[in-house]
Protein backbone atom coordinates (compact mmCIF):
# COMPACT_ATOMS: atom_id res chain seq x y z
CA UNK A 1 0.00 0.00 0.00
CA UNK A 2 1.30 3.34 -0.91
CA UNK A 3 1.18 6.17 1.79
CA UNK A 4 1.21 10.08 1.24
CA UNK A 5 1.04 13.36 3.25
CA UNK A 6 -2.27 14.16 4.24
CA UNK A 7 -2.77 17.42 2.05
CA UNK A 8 0.20 19.80 3.77
CA UNK A 9 0.02 17.99 6.92
CA UNK A 10 2.46 15.89 8.36
CA UNK A 11 0.52 12.92 8.37
CA UNK A 12 0.60 9.89 6.40
CA UNK A 13 -2.44 7.79 4.74
CA UNK A 14 -3.13 5.46 2.21
CA UNK A 15 -3.52 6.17 -1.39
CA UNK A 16 -6.75 4.71 -0.43
CA UNK A 17 -9.32 5.12 2.10
CA UNK A 18 -11.65 2.48 3.63
CA UNK A 19 -15.24 4.74 2.98
CA UNK A 20 -17.97 3.72 5.39
CA UNK A 21 -21.26 5.30 3.67
CA UNK A 22 -22.97 1.86 3.57
CA UNK A 23 -21.91 0.56 7.11
CA UNK A 24 -25.36 -0.07 9.06
CA UNK A 25 -27.43 0.44 5.72
CA UNK A 26 -26.66 -1.86 2.65
CA UNK A 27 -23.81 -3.73 4.48
CA UNK A 28 -24.56 -5.56 8.02
CA UNK A 29 -22.03 -4.84 11.02
CA UNK A 30 -20.70 -8.18 10.44
CA UNK A 31 -20.16 -7.42 6.49
CA UNK A 32 -18.52 -3.72 8.12
CA UNK A 33 -16.56 -5.50 10.35
CA UNK A 34 -14.81 -7.51 7.72
CA UNK A 35 -14.29 -5.20 5.65
CA UNK A 36 -12.54 -2.91 8.20
CA UNK A 37 -10.44 -6.04 8.78
CA UNK A 38 -9.56 -6.58 5.51
CA UNK A 39 -8.65 -3.39 4.88
CA UNK A 40 -6.39 -3.02 7.78
CA UNK A 41 -4.56 -6.36 6.60
CA UNK A 42 -4.03 -5.15 3.16
CA UNK A 43 -2.04 -2.04 4.57
CA UNK A 44 -4.73 0.71 4.54
CA UNK A 45 -4.94 3.47 7.61
CA UNK A 46 -7.77 6.00 6.48
CA UNK A 47 -11.28 5.69 7.61
CA UNK A 48 -13.92 8.32 6.83
CA UNK A 49 -17.12 8.51 7.70
CA UNK A 50 -20.22 11.17 8.25
CA UNK A 51 -22.44 11.83 11.22
CA UNK A 52 -25.23 11.39 8.47
CA UNK A 53 -24.26 8.10 6.96
CA UNK A 54 -26.71 5.57 8.17
CA UNK A 55 -28.17 8.62 10.81
CA UNK A 56 -24.89 8.21 13.07
CA UNK A 57 -25.14 4.14 12.64
CA UNK A 58 -21.64 4.01 10.41
CA UNK A 59 -19.96 6.36 13.55
CA UNK A 60 -21.10 3.84 15.95
CA UNK A 61 -20.39 1.06 13.94
CA UNK A 62 -16.57 2.23 13.41
CA UNK A 63 -15.97 3.11 17.22
CA UNK A 64 -16.89 -0.62 18.25
CA UNK A 65 -14.75 -1.94 15.71
CA UNK A 66 -11.74 0.40 17.27
CA UNK A 67 -12.38 -0.72 20.37
CA UNK A 68 -12.91 -4.37 19.50
CA UNK A 69 -9.42 -3.44 17.45
CA UNK A 70 -7.01 -1.55 19.88
CA UNK A 71 -3.75 -2.38 18.00
CA UNK A 72 -5.19 -1.53 14.68
CA UNK A 73 -6.91 1.49 16.47
CA UNK A 74 -3.58 2.91 17.30
CA UNK A 75 -2.36 3.08 13.52
CA UNK A 76 -5.90 4.22 11.69
CA UNK A 77 -5.97 7.59 10.44
CA UNK A 78 -9.56 8.84 11.18
CA UNK A 79 -12.15 11.17 9.43
CA UNK A 80 -16.17 12.33 9.89
CA UNK A 81 -17.75 15.31 8.48
CA UNK A 82 -20.24 17.66 9.95
CA UNK A 83 -22.79 19.89 8.72
CA UNK A 84 -26.31 17.86 7.22
CA UNK A 85 -29.58 17.74 9.13
CA UNK A 86 -28.98 15.75 12.54
CA UNK A 87 -32.38 16.68 13.87
CA UNK A 88 -35.93 18.75 13.25
CA UNK A 89 -34.53 21.68 14.63
CA UNK A 90 -33.51 24.54 12.78
CA UNK A 91 -29.95 24.92 14.10
CA UNK A 92 -29.68 21.23 13.85
CA UNK A 93 -27.56 21.86 10.05
CA UNK A 94 -25.13 24.19 9.15
CA UNK A 95 -21.63 24.94 9.66
CA UNK A 96 -22.50 27.78 12.57
CA UNK A 97 -20.28 27.15 16.08
CA UNK A 98 -23.27 26.22 17.67
CA UNK A 99 -24.39 23.03 15.03
CA UNK A 100 -20.73 22.07 14.39
CA UNK A 101 -19.72 22.00 18.18
CA UNK A 102 -23.01 19.94 18.59
CA UNK A 103 -22.57 18.01 15.81
CA UNK A 104 -18.18 17.06 16.42
CA UNK A 105 -19.37 15.83 20.30
CA UNK A 106 -22.03 13.89 19.17
CA UNK A 107 -19.18 12.22 16.44
CA UNK A 108 -17.05 11.74 19.36
CA UNK A 109 -19.09 9.73 21.49
CA UNK A 110 -20.63 7.68 18.70
CA UNK A 111 -16.85 6.84 17.57
CA UNK A 112 -15.91 6.38 21.43
CA UNK A 113 -12.76 8.51 20.97
CA UNK A 114 -11.55 11.95 22.61
CA UNK A 115 -10.61 13.30 18.98
CA UNK A 116 -10.58 12.90 15.35
CA UNK A 117 -7.23 13.13 12.59
CA UNK A 118 -9.53 14.97 10.32
CA UNK A 119 -12.59 16.75 10.64
CA UNK A 120 -14.30 17.81 7.44
CA UNK A 121 -17.24 20.22 6.70
CA UNK A 122 -19.63 18.84 4.52
CA UNK A 123 -20.50 21.11 1.84
CA UNK A 124 -20.53 24.89 1.29
CA UNK A 125 -23.07 26.61 3.65
CA UNK A 126 -23.91 30.06 2.35
CA UNK A 127 -26.01 31.35 5.79
CA UNK A 128 -23.37 30.79 8.32
CA UNK A 129 -20.15 33.43 7.66
CA UNK A 130 -17.12 31.44 6.89
CA UNK A 131 -15.14 33.28 9.47
CA UNK A 132 -17.84 31.54 12.03
CA UNK A 133 -16.73 28.28 11.06
CA UNK A 134 -12.96 28.77 10.38
CA UNK A 135 -12.44 29.90 13.89
CA UNK A 136 -14.90 27.02 15.21
CA UNK A 137 -12.43 24.20 13.45
CA UNK A 138 -9.41 26.47 14.67
CA UNK A 139 -10.52 26.78 18.01
CA UNK A 140 -11.58 22.87 17.90
CA UNK A 141 -7.80 21.94 16.90
CA UNK A 142 -6.75 24.23 20.05
CA UNK A 143 -9.00 21.99 22.56
CA UNK A 144 -7.10 18.84 20.98
CA UNK A 145 -10.50 18.05 19.43
CA UNK A 146 -9.39 17.89 15.92
CA UNK A 147 -6.03 17.32 14.33
CA UNK A 148 -6.82 19.17 10.97
CA UNK A 149 -9.65 20.30 9.15
CA UNK A 150 -11.12 19.67 5.84
CA UNK A 151 -13.89 20.53 3.34
CA UNK A 152 -15.95 18.71 0.84
CA UNK A 153 -17.77 19.43 -2.17
CA UNK A 154 -16.47 23.35 -1.83
CA UNK A 155 -15.95 25.39 -5.13
CA UNK A 156 -12.43 26.30 -6.49
CA UNK A 157 -13.28 30.23 -5.15
CA UNK A 158 -14.49 28.98 -1.82
CA UNK A 159 -11.50 26.75 -1.70
CA UNK A 160 -8.92 29.61 -2.13
CA UNK A 161 -11.36 32.37 0.03
CA UNK A 162 -11.22 30.03 2.82
CA UNK A 163 -7.29 29.33 2.68
CA UNK A 164 -7.01 32.94 2.60
CA UNK A 165 -9.08 34.01 5.48
CA UNK A 166 -7.25 31.85 7.72
CA UNK A 167 -3.84 32.99 6.86
CA UNK A 168 -4.87 36.44 7.24
CA UNK A 169 -6.35 35.65 10.78
CA UNK A 170 -3.24 32.89 11.78
CA UNK A 171 -5.86 30.36 11.91
CA UNK A 172 -4.92 26.92 10.86
CA UNK A 173 -5.57 26.17 7.14
CA UNK A 174 -7.72 23.59 5.65
CA UNK A 175 -5.80 20.52 4.18
CA UNK A 176 -7.81 18.33 2.53
CA UNK A 177 -10.97 18.66 0.13
CA UNK A 178 -13.57 15.64 -0.63
CA UNK A 179 -15.09 15.94 -4.00
CA UNK A 180 -16.48 13.65 -6.57
CA UNK A 181 -13.74 12.68 -8.98
CA UNK A 182 -13.67 9.92 -11.84
CA UNK A 183 -13.25 9.22 -15.16
CA UNK A 184 -16.70 10.27 -15.61
CA UNK A 185 -16.61 13.31 -13.91
CA UNK A 186 -13.58 15.78 -14.39
CA UNK A 187 -15.52 19.19 -14.30
CA UNK A 188 -13.23 19.83 -11.09
CA UNK A 189 -10.24 20.10 -13.00
CA UNK A 190 -11.17 23.57 -14.28
CA UNK A 191 -11.08 25.32 -10.99
CA UNK A 192 -10.89 23.05 -8.54
CA UNK A 193 -7.91 21.25 -9.05
CA UNK A 194 -5.88 24.67 -9.82
CA UNK A 195 -7.22 25.63 -6.21
CA UNK A 196 -6.05 22.77 -4.39
CA UNK A 197 -2.48 22.67 -5.76
CA UNK A 198 -1.97 26.23 -5.48
CA UNK A 199 -2.57 25.96 -1.52
CA UNK A 200 -1.14 22.59 -1.27
CA UNK A 201 -4.65 20.96 -0.64
CA UNK A 202 -5.21 16.86 -0.79
CA UNK A 203 -7.98 15.77 -2.69
CA UNK A 204 -9.74 12.92 -1.53
CA UNK A 205 -12.70 11.70 -4.03
CA UNK A 206 -15.26 10.38 -3.86
CA UNK A 207 -17.62 8.03 -5.93
CA UNK A 208 -13.68 7.18 -8.25
CA UNK A 209 -16.33 4.34 -9.76
CA UNK A 210 -18.96 6.95 -11.11
CA UNK A 211 -21.42 4.77 -8.95
CA UNK A 212 -20.65 1.38 -10.29
CA UNK A 213 -20.65 2.60 -14.03
CA UNK A 214 -16.79 2.20 -14.39
CA UNK A 215 -16.98 -1.43 -13.41
CA UNK A 216 -18.69 -2.66 -16.30
CA UNK A 217 -21.92 -3.83 -14.90
CA UNK A 218 -24.42 -1.33 -17.25
CA UNK A 219 -25.06 -2.22 -20.47
CA UNK A 220 -25.86 -0.14 -23.66
CA UNK A 221 -29.71 0.22 -24.10
CA UNK A 222 -30.78 -2.39 -20.78
CA UNK A 223 -32.35 -0.89 -17.80
CA UNK A 224 -30.06 -2.09 -14.93
CA UNK A 225 -31.82 -5.00 -12.91
CA UNK A 226 -30.58 -6.94 -9.93
CA UNK A 227 -28.00 -6.80 -7.23
CA UNK A 228 -27.03 -3.19 -8.32
CA UNK A 229 -27.58 0.22 -6.63
CA UNK A 230 -29.56 1.25 -9.84
CA UNK A 231 -30.94 -2.27 -10.17
CA UNK A 232 -32.61 -2.66 -6.87
CA UNK A 233 -34.75 0.39 -7.38
CA UNK A 234 -36.37 0.10 -10.27
CA UNK A 235 -37.99 3.70 -10.45
CA UNK A 236 -34.46 5.29 -9.79
CA UNK A 237 -32.65 3.04 -11.92
CA UNK A 238 -34.37 4.39 -14.95
CA UNK A 239 -34.25 8.28 -14.00
CA UNK A 240 -30.49 7.89 -12.96
CA UNK A 241 -29.60 5.63 -16.17
CA UNK A 242 -31.03 7.13 -19.01
CA UNK A 243 -29.19 10.34 -19.16
CA UNK A 244 -25.88 8.84 -18.69
CA UNK A 245 -26.93 5.78 -20.77
CA UNK A 246 -28.10 8.53 -23.74
CA UNK A 247 -24.36 10.25 -23.61
CA UNK A 248 -21.94 8.63 -26.32
CA UNK A 249 -19.54 9.64 -24.29
CA UNK A 250 -20.22 7.67 -21.15
CA UNK A 251 -19.95 4.67 -22.94
CA UNK A 252 -16.23 5.23 -25.11
CA UNK A 253 -15.16 6.11 -21.66
CA UNK A 254 -16.40 2.54 -20.71
CA UNK A 255 -15.05 1.11 -23.51
CA UNK A 256 -11.30 2.44 -22.66
CA UNK A 257 -11.30 1.15 -19.31
CA UNK A 258 -12.32 -2.08 -20.79
CA UNK A 259 -9.75 -2.35 -23.05
CA UNK A 260 -6.95 -0.88 -20.58
CA UNK A 261 -8.34 -3.83 -18.38
CA UNK A 262 -8.38 -6.43 -20.66
CA UNK A 263 -4.94 -5.79 -21.87
CA UNK A 264 -3.75 -6.03 -18.52
CA UNK A 265 -5.47 -9.34 -17.14
CA UNK A 266 -7.19 -7.29 -14.91
CA UNK A 267 -10.71 -5.90 -13.76
CA UNK A 268 -12.44 -2.27 -14.66
CA UNK A 269 -12.58 -1.19 -11.29
CA UNK A 270 -8.95 -1.55 -10.41
CA UNK A 271 -8.24 0.46 -13.35
CA UNK A 272 -10.43 3.47 -13.27
CA UNK A 273 -9.26 3.32 -9.33
CA UNK A 274 -5.78 3.73 -10.49
CA UNK A 275 -6.35 6.70 -12.61
CA UNK A 276 -7.75 8.62 -10.08
CA UNK A 277 -5.29 7.79 -7.43
CA UNK A 278 -2.47 9.29 -9.53
CA UNK A 279 -4.43 11.97 -10.59
CA UNK A 280 -2.51 15.41 -9.55
CA UNK A 281 -3.32 16.76 -6.02
CA UNK A 282 -4.51 13.14 -5.25
CA UNK A 283 -3.92 12.39 -1.87
CA UNK A 284 -5.90 9.41 -1.20
CA UNK A 285 -9.23 7.60 -2.86
CA UNK A 286 -12.21 6.58 -1.22
CA UNK A 287 -13.57 2.90 -1.28
CA UNK A 288 -17.69 2.78 -0.89
CA UNK A 289 -18.13 -1.04 -1.23
CA UNK A 290 -21.07 -2.87 -0.08
CA UNK A 291 -19.13 -6.34 0.39
CA UNK A 292 -16.07 -7.66 1.44
CA UNK A 293 -15.93 -9.38 -2.03
CA UNK A 294 -16.20 -5.53 -3.44
CA UNK A 295 -13.59 -4.19 -1.48
CA UNK A 296 -11.14 -7.07 -2.06
CA UNK A 297 -11.52 -6.07 -5.92
CA UNK A 298 -11.12 -2.40 -5.28
CA UNK A 299 -8.21 -3.06 -3.07
CA UNK A 300 -5.94 -4.77 -5.99
CA UNK A 301 -5.62 -1.81 -7.36
CA UNK A 302 -3.14 -0.58 -4.79
CA UNK A 303 -1.02 -2.80 -6.79
CA UNK A 304 -1.70 -1.70 -10.35
CA UNK A 305 0.54 0.90 -12.18
CA UNK A 306 -0.73 2.71 -15.61
CA UNK A 307 1.64 3.26 -18.39
CA UNK A 308 1.69 6.31 -19.57
CA UNK A 309 0.28 5.00 -23.34
CA UNK A 310 -2.32 3.77 -21.04
CA UNK A 311 -3.09 6.26 -18.91
CA UNK A 312 -3.45 8.88 -22.12
CA UNK A 313 -6.11 6.62 -23.51
CA UNK A 314 -8.28 7.28 -20.30
CA UNK A 315 -7.36 11.08 -20.32
CA UNK A 316 -8.22 11.46 -24.63
CA UNK A 317 -11.39 9.38 -23.98
CA UNK A 318 -12.58 11.09 -20.50
CA UNK A 319 -11.18 14.80 -21.64
CA UNK A 320 -13.92 17.46 -19.57
CA UNK A 321 -16.39 18.62 -21.95
CA UNK A 322 -15.53 22.82 -22.33
CA UNK A 323 -17.02 25.89 -24.43
CA UNK A 324 -14.64 28.20 -26.32
CA UNK A 325 -14.44 30.42 -23.80
CA UNK A 326 -12.99 30.67 -20.96
CA UNK A 327 -11.48 27.04 -21.05
CA UNK A 328 -12.03 26.50 -24.44
CA UNK A 329 -9.60 27.17 -27.65
CA UNK A 330 -10.53 31.10 -27.19
CA UNK A 331 -9.85 31.51 -23.87
CA UNK A 332 -6.52 30.14 -23.97
CA UNK A 333 -5.75 32.57 -27.52
CA UNK A 334 -6.69 34.68 -24.75
CA UNK A 335 -4.57 34.36 -21.97
CA UNK A 336 -1.85 34.01 -24.79
CA UNK A 337 -2.05 36.76 -26.04
CA UNK A 338 -2.44 38.59 -22.82
CA UNK A 339 1.09 36.53 -21.68
CA UNK A 340 2.55 38.01 -25.43
CA UNK A 341 1.86 41.75 -23.89
CA UNK A 342 -0.90 41.85 -26.07
CA UNK A 343 -4.68 42.31 -25.68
Amino acid sequence: MQFRPMGHSGTAVSALCLGTMTFGAESTEAQSFQMMDDYAAAGGNFLDTADVYTAGTSEEIVGRWLKARPTEARRMVLATKGRFPTGPDANDLGLSRRHLRQALDASLHRLGVDHVDLYQVHAWDALTPLEETLRFLDDAISQGKIAYYGVSNYLGWQITKAVHLAKAHHWAPPVTLQPQYNLLARDIEHEVVPACLDAGIGLLPWSPLGGGWLTGKYKRDQTPTGATRLGEDPERGVEAYGPRARDARTWAIIDAVQAVAEGRGTGMAEVALAWVRDRPAVTSVILGARTPEQLAQNLRAADLTLSPEETARLDAASAPLVGDYPYGAKGIAQRHRRIEGGR
